[in-house]
């Protein structure tokens, strides 16, 4: 979580609190996470209903 937050610039408690199903995520959130992951916001998205 920690080294997630210092690449994505995101909190490590709102990083903590996202994987817990305690906070909702914005679009920008998305896209930095995704980056920050060297991946793509669809992968992050993918399987949820």
């Amino acid at each position: 979580q920690e080294k997630l937050a210092d690449v994505s610039g995101l909190h490590r408690t709102y990083i903590g609190a996202i994987e817990r199903g305690e906070r909702n995520v914005s679009l920008r959130n998305i896209v930095r996470l995704a980056q920050a992951l060297d991946t793509t916001p669809t992968s992050l998205l993918e399987g949820i209903e």
